[in-house]
């Protein structure tokens, strides 16, 4: 792809791993006074980078090569027994897409995700983390309905759409309902059946590291690929 402007990557300093304990970790990141536009953004996502607020970045670490970019071929992907019942199991659930960025209503879901999954309660900086402007971004909002026909939003997931699919960015949800109804699942199987409708090729979930079991899960939606060493390979389910 030929870009307007030159592109100028940056690594940044070294700091503690998010995912594997006791390892050091830095990442590459486009120069954010790039001039960003979706078919640059587009171009990244397939060579391995990720969002963050307005920072496009990948890792960038010498010594370790575990954290690897994924993308699921929608057209090809095959739900399995579990995800099968997890997708009979959400049914009842009804889904609106926004388009207009993030609304006040998504916060205290927010807070309560946070707190039972990170133990944290910094939300300060959530829409600077979740939004960019150059990006077009979908809230696929998840409601379940009460006995008296109240619809409750129980369920975020923010996406990036690029021409060649939609990469994920973040989902948080209701923790009791979230658990109870597997709604982190729930929302990937949802968005591969939204890009199969829209016609788009793939969804990237984001990265798979083999060791660390927050983000290991990944395999299970097969047939998924890895790019390892600059070539996206197919990537067996984890026992």
């Amino acid at each position: 792809m030929k870009l307007d402007q030159p592109l100028k990557i940056f690594p940044t300093g070294m700091h503690p791993c998010s995912y594997l304990p006791g390892l050091i970790a830095r990442n590459a990141v486009v120069d954010p006074d790039y001039e960003m536009t979706p078919h640059v953004y587009d171009y990244l996502i397939q060579n391995g980078f990720r969002r963050s607020g307005e920072q496009v970045y990948r890792p960038y670490c010498h010594t370790c090569e575990e954290c690897v970019t994924t993308r699921i071929p929608v057209a090809d992907f095959t739900r399995s027994k579990s995800q099968r019942r997890n997708w009979k199991l959400n049914s009842d659930l009804s889904v609106e897409i926004n388009t207009a960025g993030f609304r006040e209503e998504y916060l205290a879901l927010y807070q309560r995700y946070l707190e039972s999954r990170h133990e944290s309660q910094d939300y300060e900086g959530v829409e600077k983390f979740l939004l960019a402007d150059w990006c077009d971004i979908d809230f696929y909002e998840f409601y379940s309905e009460d006995e008296s026909g109240n619809k409750n939003l129980i369920g975020v997931a923010v996406t990036d759409v690029v021409k060649s699919g939609l990469s994920a960015v973040y989902t948080f949800f209701d923790p009791e309902e979230g658990n109870k109804r597997g709604l982190g699942v729930y929302a990937v199987l949802w968005q591969i059946e939204y890009a199969k409708q829209q016609q788009l090729e793939y969804v990237y979930p984001g990265f798979w590291i083999k060791d660390c079991r927050k983000m290991n899960y990944k395999t299970r939606y097969q047939p998924i690929e890895g790019l390892i060493k600059g070539k996206w390979i197919a990537l067996e389910k984890d026992a």
